[in-house]
């Protein structure tokens, strides 16, 4: 209770670090230093964001490929302050440390912010890959220091990559973590592929936001809403957020088959969220999508346009989503896999 109440988060959390050098890992009692080479992910999501969590899979699955010498361990979030001591104890020279992509790369989620830059400190030694990220420090005072607080922190690390997933986020990394290797790849999710098996398609599916990103006006949601369920006699909501924490592995595996699965019986999915696109992308499934208030869903289109059924709408139009609407069929292009942007990542990994 005296430290919640006197301390900030980061001083807090840095206090509870120390402490946990005392303690005995039950978590991970069984992670010990041996002859295998080990790949950890830091920060995996076991709370109740699919898209987080659909990230932390596509990562575990990408490392599993690519390090095929390699035993992944994941280091759940909430396990985080625990696993960089167990970590720390387990650790070899050749060992990788990886963070999970996402969107958290910036101040409004800098909780998780200040855990990636834990886990950079806590391992100087050792190649750091932060998975593919979206800059998004505001620009305000808040957005100016924790962006300070962050160049600080990652140029002191002699091998650190980061992974950019969009090229805004690309540029804006080059600009500013200068001392820093950065890549361009797309969402790790986006390097599964989902489409099989194939289901009877019928209806529509709703996975629409209600957060801080959210762009669309209330009055622009319900003209949506209206003109959707015109078009088709049923449809669903459905989103990517789940009132569930602490979730296992196996739980987290079955959230997403029951989303995939849902998307794939689905004539057409309307979506602000980027998982929300991106899901359809690997699923093969036609999908309506609007931005949110960041650069990352028309960033991450970019990736798919041309190898998708996802129509784009930058700006709202109640003419252009009424004309998509009245399409009797909703596929306009080939599914294609984007196996060869992730080539820079898999040689990064082996370097």
């Amino acid at each position: 209770m005296f430290i919640s109440n006197y301390f900030s988060f980061e001083t807090k959390t840095r206090i509870l670090l120390f402490l946990q050098k005392f303690k005995t890992s039950r978590f991970f009692s069984n992670l010990k230093k041996g002859e295998q080479k080990k790949a950890f992910i830091f920060l995996a999501a076991d709370y109740g964001n699919l898209g987080d969590v659909a990230i932390t899979y596509a990562q575990t699955e990408f490392l599993k490929k690519s390090l095929t010498d390699y035993k992944i361990i994941e280091i759940p979030i909430s396990k985080t302050l625990e696993g960089i001591c167990a970590v720390k104890k387990a650790i070899g020279k050749e060992d990788i440390v990886t963070t999970v992509g996402g969107g958290n790369l910036g101040d409004l989620y800098d909780q998780i912010e200040f855990y990636r830059q834990l886990v950079v400190e806590n391992f100087p030694k050792n190649k750091v890959i932060s998975f593919p990220q979206t800059f998004d420090f505001s620009d305000t005072a808040k957005g100016s220091k924790a962006l300070e607080k962050a160049v600080e922190t990652y140029s002191k690390h002699q091998n650190l990559v980061f992974v950019s997933r969009e090229k805004i986020t690309f540029d804006l990394m080059k600009k500013y973590f200068i001392k820093n290797k950065i890549i361009l790849t797309p969402d790790i999710v986006m390097s599964l592929n989902e489409s099989n098996p194939t289901f009877e398609r019928k209806g529509a599916v709703f996975c629409l936001r209600n957060d801080d990103e959210k762009l669309l006006k209330k009055s622009e949601n319900d003209l949506l809403i209206d003109l959707v369920k015109k078009r088709f006699d049923t449809f669903t909501f459905y989103d990517t957020h789940i009132n569930k924490n602490y979730l296992t592995v196996d739980e987290r595996k079955l959230e997403l088959k029951r989303i995939w699965d849902t998307f794939k019986k689905a004539e057409l999915v309307i979506t602000d969220r980027l998982h929300g696109m991106i899901f359809c992308y690997i699923t093969n499934t036609p999908c309506l999508v609007f931005q949110n208030n960041n650069h990352k869903v028309k960033g991450s289109y970019e990736w798919i346009k041309d190898c998708s059924s996802v129509w784009l709408i930058d700006n709202f139009s109640e003419e252009k989503i009424s004309k998509i609407l009245s399409e009797s069929n909703f596929f306009r292009s080939e599914f294609s896999q984007l196996e060869k942007e992730f080539t820079i990542l898999s040689n990064e990994l082996i370097l």
